[in-house]
């Protein structure tokens, strides 16, 4: 698992590639806690949302990659993040979009209770659909959601690591949950068996993953899975049964 991290942490930096549109879509915010604990994060509001209005809206949980990490709270919104600002998403898909950014040299097991709390409390400020609250990441951020799921089993409606990887282990633990699994077979950063081995841990544990492993796509295995229609659609239609 080390080599893994160090793998990540080599990766090249890719330039951002978010759009203008949807980097201003995107407000900049910082969650703090009593004891001075810090998050920096992005949120993306429903289209036309009205706080005095009766709809609840899902969120859609991102969580970047390794090499966005950092504290200027706009690197994470390179990958995976414009996709659900497109106007034809945000008419179809109306949904707050959480992209916080993991600090430099950290890793996501330890911002990640920052996240449940940031969770928790815009569930007291916004109109949201606790029944439906999704997680997606990718590379580091495919590990994260993993992670979460293993200690938060309940929270979530649907989960979607791409080229991650976890402990098997803890598969029991969130196997009635709906997943769909991301991972190139050329991936070299984060090898697919990593992948392979959760969707194997699920099926022994009673869960039945869907599972897309891309033939011939390196550690790119986002682009085609956050430009599938079919994946955005499968997301918004999964709802937790409380």
């Amino acid at each position: 698992m080390k080599s893994i991290w160090i793998l990540l942490a080599m990766a090249a930096l890719v330039p951002l590639s978010a759009s203008v549109a949807a980097d201003e879509l995107y407000q900049p915010k910082v969650y703090t806690k009593a004891e001075g604990q810090e998050l920096k994060y992005r949120l993306m509001i429903p289209k036309d949302y009205s706080a005095t209005g009766e709809q609840k809206y899902p969120v859609v949980l991102f969580l970047h990659g390794a090499g966005e990490r950092g504290d200027d709270n706009a690197r994470q919104l390179a990958h995976g993040t414009k996709e659900f600002a497109t106007d034809a998403n945000r008419d179809k898909y109306a949904c707050f979009v959480i992209a916080p950014q993991c600090p430099s040299g950290q890793w996501w097991g330890d911002s990640l209770p920052l996240i449940v709390d940031l969770l928790a409390d815009m569930q007291k400020e916004y109109r949201i659909d606790a029944n439906r609250l999704y997680v997606t990441g990718l590379s580091m951020g495919g590990f994260g959601t993993w992670d979460l799921l293993g200690r938060h089993p309940q929270m979530f409606a649907a989960a979607a690591p791409i080229c991650g990887g976890g402990d098997p282990e803890t598969c029991s633990k969130f196997s009635k949950v709906p997943i769909w699994v991301f991972h190139g077979d050329a991936d070299k950063v984060v090898r697919p068996e990593q992948s392979r081995r959760m969707v194997e841990g699920l099926k022994k544990a009673g869960g039945m993953p869907k599972y897309t492993e891309y033939p011939g796509v390196g550690h790119d295995s986002w682009s085609q899975t956050f430009a599938d229609t079919a994946f955005i659609e499968w997301l918004f239609n999964q709802k937790r049964t409380p």
